[in-house]
């Protein structure tokens, strides 16, 4: 028998989810029966979509379970295999993060070639963190030649990427982010403005500084106050690229929409929301180009790191205070 701790959903949470709503449980995991897999986890992540899958309404994932771990993407190591097309030590991404060892069906598993690349990297940039954002910019937003792009959360996972991918494709990119360290972290990474929010009286004010003859690309990971000013500053035939509103997730109240939405109409714009599992078909050229861009230095990942899996609850909250530069993730082993 292999004991494994997990996280699970305790209760519901109102508001900012705090650690009252976790529960640490521990189990016994059987030897893996014909066709499964079982596995370590070394790695998992954290990720603000995760809030939505608390709340018991329909979307476009299940709502976690009330006493069940929680899920999310992990990689790790297979342990003993009950499956020909895996062996132990192998090296596996799955979604049955939240937890330090699992049985799985084969047919859950992702095989991984590192490439040379660290096993977390699968996590951010070179997984579906880097998807998300390759996604986001240049399909959902079109990015095309002398786009002037605007970034929300543009030190956090996906918005990091996103910035450095435009970047390297020789574009002007503004970024907001909350504090001097992403501040100076944005500027590291090549960002032309950087706009301190947390510093900043009137966004709209430093937006419009930024980018005087207004923008042509939003990626937004907020909403609220950050899509009322890219709304603003928008050209037009500017195309918004809505990929999260994590300004949105935890409010229990009446929640209202931009002041200034008729601009859509008036400046012709295109927003577009987007689940990055609906356009799986650009995984191919997007892990060709993203190891190329790693491999040349033009796109580099940036991690906060918790340890162990009872830590998780609190990486989890700390993405909602925006504690974490990069990609948060839990190391478990």
């Amino acid at each position: 028998m292999t004991t494994s701790r997990e996280i699970r959903l305790k209760s519901r949470p109102v508001g900012v989810p705090t650690a009252a709503d976790f529960d640490l449980a521990t189990v016994e995991l059987s030897p893996p029966e014909p066709g499964q897999v079982q596995v370590k986890n070394l790695w998992m992540s954290v990720d603000p979509y995760m809030r939505g899958r608390m709340y018991d309404r329909p979307s476009y994932v299940p709502p976690f379970e009330l006493g069940k771990a929680l899920q999310g993407g992990a990689v790790g190591e297979v342990l003993v295999s009950g499956d020909p097309a895996f062996a132990p030590g192998d090296l596996v991404q799955s979604m049955f993060g939240w937890r330090e060892a699992y049985n799985a069906p084969a047919s859950a598993l992702q095989k991984i070639d590192a490439q040379g690349l660290p096993p977390q990297a699968f996590l951010g940039v070179a997984g579906m963190t880097g998807l998300t954002a390759y996604t986001g910019l240049l399909r959902i937003a079109a990015l095309k030649d002398g786009d002037v792009v605007f970034v929300s959360a543009a030190a956090g996972a996906v918005g990091s990427v996103v910035c450095q991918i435009a970047k390297l494709k020789g574009h002007t990119v503004i970024g907001s982010a909350g504090g001097a360290d992403k501040v100076a972290y944005l500027k590291a990474i090549g960002v032309d403005h950087v706009i301190d929010y947390k510093a900043t009286p009137d966004l709209k004010a430093a937006l419009k500084a930024a980018a005087p003859k207004g923008i042509d690309v939003y990626f937004d990971n907020v909403g609220g106050a950050h899509l009322e000013a890219a709304l603003d500053s928008a050209r037009p035939f500017a195309r918004f690229a809505e990929c999260g509103m994590i300004s949105l997730y935890n409010e229990t109240g009446e929640v209202k929409g931009p002041s200034n939405i008729a601009l859509v109409v008036g400046k012709s714009l295109r927003l577009e929301g987007f689940i990055v599992s609906n356009h799986y078909d650009l995984y191919p050229t997007f892990a060709k180009d993203m190891a190329g861009w790693i491999a040349a230095g033009q796109v580099k990942g940036r991690e906060t790191v918790e340890h162990g899996v009872e830590r998780a609850p609190e990486a989890f909250i700390k993405l909602f205070n925006g504690e974490n530069l990069g990609k948060m993730l839990v190391k478990l082993a």
